[in-house]
């Protein structure tokens, strides 16, 4: 069995046989107690590029997770203009100098760190990312980079609830969540109030992004970009060594974009996309009524081209499925690609390394390692 196998096993021992089995039986299925589940590319690609139908904002959708717990104004689960001019707002954040300019107040001390320490040992790469991810968190939000563990640890809390077959948390989930967040979003509306525009709160004061958005836009960066990057990128690093690439890479970096692209499909670090009915329509051929739950399976419509091969071009209703498509794709991608490449620039440069240990984390919202251990040699 392969280790990608082994982690999604691990994290959703039923779910993802359920899921992975039920794309096997046609590209749209109507799962009881599930929703109408889509596990072919194109359909899905049509489905979330089509937000007067299919919305984050119904029954079933995001916003009945989230909104509970991180208020109404977070962009995972807004729809219409709103939306549409709180992303405009945002957008400043991550221009190429912006991101730049962040990874290097974040990134650059870390990583050096990390080239020392695999030139005098084995190193836990999900530690390594952990923290990275974490103080990632603390720029965003105007936490002190040494709270970047409990910044992590509060984005996992809130993460770790959420499950396939729970359309909605518990009140109790509910008052856990809102009490992960405030450790967070109480420095952010200090620095919001502030107004620094060193800080992010401050720069989203200065971009005309009212105290409540900004608050809902640092939630929303906590939710979508720690498991998923604490989860991608060592298993991007598995990945490599175990096919031989990162031997490959270390010698010819100009494959890089493509490699990482590959290994995000393969991984899927967005295995499921929820939407709700907001109208009667039909997807692919199967009849969903207002108010029906659509699950976009996005682990099954992205794997269906096959095993790791970055020789392999993606097809259009392939490409970035992962990081979403239509109004509410990725705002953050730039960013999640600049950690990745921070982390990966740093393994290349002490290439050859080895995998000395690996164990997969169980029972988590994301497949992922709980450790991976890496050496030089």
């Amino acid at each position: 069995m392969n280790w990608e196998l082994k982690l999604q096993l691990a994290a959703h021992p039923l779910a993802y046989p359920l899921v992975r089995g039920i794309g096997r039986i046609a590209p749209v299925v109507r799962v009881p107690r599930v929703g109408v589940v889509v596990s072919d590319a194109g359909i899905a690609k049509r489905v979330l590029n089509d937000p007067a139908h299919f919305t984050k904002t119904g029954p079933g959708s995001p916003a009945d997770l989230w909104t509970p717990v991180v208020g109404p104004t977070v962009l995972l689960n807004m729809e219409g203009p709103a939306h549409a001019e709180l992303r405009r707002k945002l957008s400043g954040l991550f221009t190429p100098r912006s991101v730049a300019d962040l990874c290097a107040r974040v990134a650059d001390e870390p990583m050096k760190r990390l080239r020392d320490d695999l030139a005098a040992g084995p190193v836990d790469l999900v530690q390594v990312v952990r923290r990275l991810v974490g103080a990632v968190i603390c720029e965003l939000v105007g936490l002190e980079p040494g709270e970047a563990v409990a910044a992590h640890a509060a984005g996992t809390a809130i993460t770790s609830m959420i499950r396939l077959g729970r359309p909605s948390l518990t009140p109790a989930q509910v008052r856990h969540g809102r009490q992960a967040l405030g450790t967070l979003t109480r420095p952010a509306a200090q620095a919001y109030a502030q107004g620094d525009p060193a800080t992010v709160p401050g720069r989203m004061r200065e971009l005309g992004l009212t105290e409540e958005e900004a608050l809902g836009a640092v939630a929303a960066f906590v939710l979508t970009g720690t498991e998923t990057l604490v989860s991608y990128i060592p298993r991007l690093v598995e990945l490599l060594h175990d096919t031989g690439w990162l031997d490959r890479l270390a010698q010819d970096r100009t494959r890089t974009d493509d490699v990482v692209a590959e290994a995000l499909r393969v991984t899927v670090p967005s295995p499921v996309m929820l939407r709700s009915a907001a109208a009667d329509a039909e997807v692919g051929g199967v009849r969903v009524r207002a108010g029906d739950r659509v699950v976009i399976a996005t682990i099954s419509a992205a794997r269906a081209l096959g095993s790791f091969d970055p020789d392999r071009p993606h097809p259009p209703d392939v490409r970035q499925l992962w990081f979403g498509a239509g109004p509410h794709f990725c705002l953050g991608m730039p960013l999640a690609y600049a950690e990745i490449r921070a982390v990966l620039d740093a393994v290349l440069d002490s290439a050859p390394l080895s995998v000395v240990d690996r164990r997969a984390a169980r029972r988590v919202l994301i497949p992922c390692y709980e450790r991976l251990v890496v050496r030089r040699g």
